[in-house]
């Protein structure tokens, strides 16, 4: 009998391992903190956690309740201001990745997490900038994962840089040579980054996703890999982590809300 996981389970799973042993990173929530905490307890014992709001070399217990949340850990090596974040750590290159969601993302791995709908009247607010386009913008890769989002030929809002145009149009704007999105993890397959164009092309393969059926989810004319890669599916021990650590990440929204539903309903029933 096969191993049960949800998708992002296999995000979580899939994007842990992409972090190295001794690398420092920065992340924020959800599916992010998620894949560091994994990355930590299996193959990368001696990584750094950093949060954008300070506290350098955590080990999270439990989920942080918010980006400066220090009951989510038993301690950490010191902390600092936001400040001291982006401007002695971050933006001199000291963070060899950092882990981002995605609410949009272009070709080139440029990405709106702010807002949804017309520019002049926009109909959905998402989670925000924070410190996303100084992480993306400084650190020496990007690790991104999108559970729900889309591919769109142009953002509704431009939140944070990937490649911009293309080329060496990101470099030439100011950011660190070598810099930028490597990896881009879906609930259907891996995308990377063409090392010429730095145009986004598929890379691998979720269990049982195929190449039409994500075409159809792309706007542009997507470019294949020669040979694709298959993702692994998790492991039991990377599912009793996960879901020790992030039961609510391990479920995802729409499962979370209809586990809330039957239990209202469960004790209604009761009181009828």
């Amino acid at each position: 009998m096969g191993t049960n996981y949800t998708v992002n389970e296999l995000i979580v799973s899939r994007a842990a391992k992409e972090l190295k042993d001794y690398e420092l990173v920065v992340i924020g929530q959800g599916i992010a903190m998620a894949a560091g905490v994994l990355a930590r307890k299996t193959h990368a014992p001696n990584s750094v956690i950093l949060t954008e709001a300070g506290m350098f070399g955590i080990d999270p217990f439990k989920v942080p309740l918010h980006i400066a949340d220090p009951t989510c850990s038993k301690g950490f090596t010191y902390s600092c201001d936001m400040i001291d974040i982006f401007t002695t750590v971050v933006n001199r290159g000291y963070v060899d990745a950092t882990f981002l969601g995605v609410g949009q993302i272009d070709r080139y791995g440029n990405m709106n997490s702010s807002y949804l709908g017309d520019p002049d009247d926009f109909t959905i607010r998402m989670t925000g900038a924070g410190g996303a386009p100084e992480f993306v913008g400084y650190a020496n890769r990007a690790i991104l994962t999108m559970s729900g989002g889309t591919f769109v030929d142009k953002l509704d809002y431009f939140t944070s840089p990937g490649y911009v145009n293309g080329g060496n149009s990101r470099y030439e704007a100011g950011m660190p040579e070598g810099s930028g999105p490597t990896v881009l993890i879906t609930t259907k397959g891996v995308f990377k980054f063409d090392p010429d164009t730095k145009e986004m092309y598929l890379a691998g393969l979720h269990p049982g996703a195929s190449v039409e059926d994500i075409r159809k989810d792309v706007p542009w004319d997507l470019n294949v890999a020669d040979e694709l890669d298959a993702t692994p599916v998790p492991t039991e021990e990377e599912l009793h982590i996960i879901r020790t650590f992030s039961p609510e990440v391990s479920m995802g929204r729409k499962l979370q809300l209809e586990v809330v539903m039957n239990k209202v309903f469960a004790l209604l029933s009761k009181n009828a």
